[in-house]
């Protein structure tokens, strides 16, 4: 009732007493016969959806234990090794021939033999020359006046020689004698000296022995991190700015009907209550950002007093939902459920009234508030 008293005095001060909105810091552009409500923005936030790690990731490990097994193996008792056996050589007798002198030889000297003949040699070549002769009964006193130039020849001039000639040139004759022979006997080897290398096997035995089958280890196990999807509000713009929404005088103060009628027992908004919501609620909130709104909602009186504050509670809730996945911020609203508490008529606990009755008492309401 307070709320409403409140509102009906700011209505009053906004629907006709305009001389004084300057001095009261009212309106600066209030016009007479409209109503203003005061309305301090709300800060504005988006809900920021984050999965956060609420326990990590860690390792489980688990000890394995080696396992055994019994084996057979083969070992060595005495090593392999060799033996050597030796065979002498055998000789036999074998008769060997040899030169037991030498072969002769002698040389005769054939001497040389010689003939006899001769050679002619010219000891003087042909030859001429000039000869001068005075000529006899010369007249002139100088001898050189009669002085005759002859050229005579002189014949070649030979010597007969006697020579020795060579018949045949020295030589050798070689004679020859055979050689004489022996003979020895010696032992030769028929077979060589041998050695003969046996190998000897190495000897053995089987043993049985725990051996691992599969050694200890360590088993990991990653057991996954555990994750959490929040939602929380950040906040996008600060409000606290003071601001004035002009808005229908008669919905100033009072509690405005949607006219939204819910099955029996239901909190379940139909289609058709979802364009009532569009056309009488969403359209305004949209249109006066700075408004907050409350969403009442009522029961009949049928049914226990309190299931039906909280099935009231219910309705109100759903209503506030559906304008909040319209776009509206949840900070600008309200649910309220009264339940019971406020029948429109005299349908209350005990009386008989008709289903048409009880289903004017099954509504939602909607008020402005600061």
């Amino acid at each position: 009732m307070r709320d409403v008293k409140l509102f009906w005095i700011i209505a009053l001060f906004f629907c006709g007493i305009t001389t004084i909105t300057k001095a009261q810091d009212l309106p600066a552009t209030a016009e007479p016969g409209k109503c203003y409500v005061k309305c301090v923005t709300p800060d504005e936030y988006k809900n920021v959806t984050e999965t956060i790690v609420i326990k990590p990731e860690y390792k489980v490990l688990k000890a394995v234990p080696a396992t055994y097994k019994t084996v057979e193996e083969r070992v060595i008792v005495k090593e392999a090794s060799k033996k050597y056996v030796y065979h002498p050589a055998v000789y036999g007798d074998e008769v060997v021939s040899y030169d037991s002198k030498a072969p002769e030889s002698s040389i005769t000297v054939v001497p040389a033999s010689f003939g006899t003949g001769t050679k002619v040699i010219e000891t003087q070549p042909k030859s001429g020359r000039w000869e001068y002769k005075q000529m006899a009964n010369c007249l002139s006193a100088n001898k050189e006046d009669c002085m005759v130039a002859c050229y005579v020849e002189y014949p070649a001039v030979s010597e007969t020689v006697p020579i020795t000639t060579l018949v045949a040139n020295a030589t050798t004759r070689q004679t020859e004698s055979p050689k004489k022979m022996a003979t020895y006997k010696k032992s030769v080897v028929k077979t060589p000296a041998s050695v003969e290398e046996i190998e000897v096997p190495a000897e053995y035995t089987t043993i049985k022995k725990v051996v691992v089958d599969q050694p200890a280890k360590v088993e990991e196990t990653i057991v996954p991190a555990v994750t959490k999807t929040i939602t929380r509000k950040e906040l996008v713009k600060k409000g606290g700015m003071t601001v004035w929404e002009e808005v229908d005088c008669g919905m100033v103060g009072t509690a405005n009907i949607l006219p939204i009628f819910y099955d029996y027992n239901s909190a379940a908004l139909t289609p058709e209550a979802e364009k009532i919501i569009d056309t009488h609620l969403l359209n305004l909130m949209k249109d006066k950002p700075g408004l907050r709104i409350e969403i009442g909602s009522h029961t009949d009186s049928r049914g226990d007093d309190a299931y039906n504050m909280t099935l009231s509670q219910q309705r109100a809730q759903s209503v506030v939902n559906y304008l909040v996945s319209k776009g509206i911020s949840r900070d600008r609203l309200v649910a309220k459920g009264y339940g019971e508490t406020r029948l429109v008529n005299k349908c209350s606990n005990g009386v008989d009234c008709t289903e048409a009755e009880h289903q004017q008492n099954r509504r939602t309401e909607f008020r402005i508030i600061q």
